[in-house]
């Protein structure tokens, strides 16, 4: 039985040993048959941190340069009202009418009594020089002439406050009032507005307000239209809204056939931004959801490849944010032909 064990232990060793032997020539031989990396010829270029602008967009809304709320100054029943949301006006053109029969007869009482002030004075002025009259006798008609002749002037500025007219051409936007309804002063009727002179009011967070400036040119989108454009800063409000943190800047822009008032727009503002790391955007490759670079081992004379995280791009490079330090040499031309561990030879170093 004792030989038996021992006749089956020599056995387990040997297989072992075999076994183990059998592995190790198989490795050696797939060591010696590997084919070796071709060296690609590369252009190099060295990781560093810039300046990254950062953009930040605002909303705004398209609206008129002139516009205007057309309200009365005195009280009275509307009478006539000759235009209808969308009409467009010219200037000067009637708008509203307003009843003015106590008016008109105010007018007809102060020009009635300003023509008894005037004979008046004509008599006292004729008796003067006949010596029938004095001096300050045809002084005091002489003030109360004048003061019949400014009642009368403010009664026919009533009058013509009757009638409202277009301070400006443009088209009736809203149209609150009705014929028959009372209108009464400050109370709004209508609303006009000059389409062809548009800008963009844009509420600006108080962060980003000490960048922006009159005159400054800042881009635009208007997305209903499908426009780009770009725009000049024509106000800038002094100061924030204390709830909002925002203040209002307005934005001269040209008009065009598409773009209306009311439609929504977007504001981009540039700004200097944190330091980043930028490289040119021929250095990262994108293959499926994962983006790399090959980072040059200045030790071996190979490119290994490394995972990025990438951020904004622009016309300037690609920012990348994780993955590469700052000081490494990065293969920017070539990296479609490299894989992790390929030779190179780098040009002009």
């Amino acid at each position: 039985m004792k030989n038996r064990n021992r006749i089956l232990t020599g056995m387990v060793l040997l297989g072992a040993m075999v076994f183990g032997g059998g592995c190790k020539g198989a490795e050696e031989h797939k060591a010696a048959g590997a084919t070796p990396l071709p060296v690609v010829m590369v252009t190099t270029t060295e990781a560093r941190e810039e300046l990254v602008p950062s953009r930040v967009e605002v909303v705004g809304t398209l609206e008129a340069v002139e516009r205007a709320s057309i309200s009365s100054r005195i009280a009275g029943q509307i009478i006539a009202l000759p235009v209808v949301l969308g009409s467009r006006v010219n200037k000067g053109d009637v708008l509203v009418v307003i009843s003015a029969a106590e008016i008109s007869a105010k007018v007809l009482q102060a020009e009635a009594q300003l023509s008894q002030a005037r004979r008046n004075l004509a008599r006292e002025k004729k008796l003067q020089k006949q010596g029938a009259s004095t001096r300050e006798t045809v002084k005091a008609l002489q003030d109360v002439a004048r003061i019949a002749e400014a009642a009368f002037k403010e009664a026919k500025t009533m009058l013509d406050f009757t009638t409202l007219t277009a301070p400006f051409s443009g088209t009736v936007t809203n149209k609150i009032a009705n014929i028959g309804d009372l209108a009464s002063p400050g109370k709004a009727l209508l609303q006009i507005e000059n389409g062809e002179k548009l800008q963009v009011l844009a509420q600006i967070p108080e962060a980003l307000l000490l960048k922006v400036a009159v005159g400054d040119v800042l881009s635009l989108q208007v997305p209903a239209a499908n426009r780009s454009m770009r725009g000049v800063v024509a106000e800038v409000a002094p100061a924030a809204n204390p709830l909002s943190r925002t203040a209002p800047v307005k934005i001269d822009i040209e008009s065009a056939s598409d773009l209306r008032v009311g439609q929504f727009a977007r504001v981009a503002l540039e700004r200097a931004g944190e330091p980043a790391l930028v490289l040119p955007g021929a250095a990262v490759l994108s293959r499926g959801q994962m983006e790399m670079v090959f980072v040059v081992d200045t030790k071996n004379s190979v490119g290994r490849m490394r995972l990025v995280k990438t951020g904004a791009r622009s016309s300037g490079g690609v920012e990348i944010i994780s993955g590469l330090e700052p000081g490494e040499r990065v293969v920017i031309s070539n990296t479609d032909k490299l894989q992790d561990g390929q030779p190179l030879d780098i040009k002009g170093r």
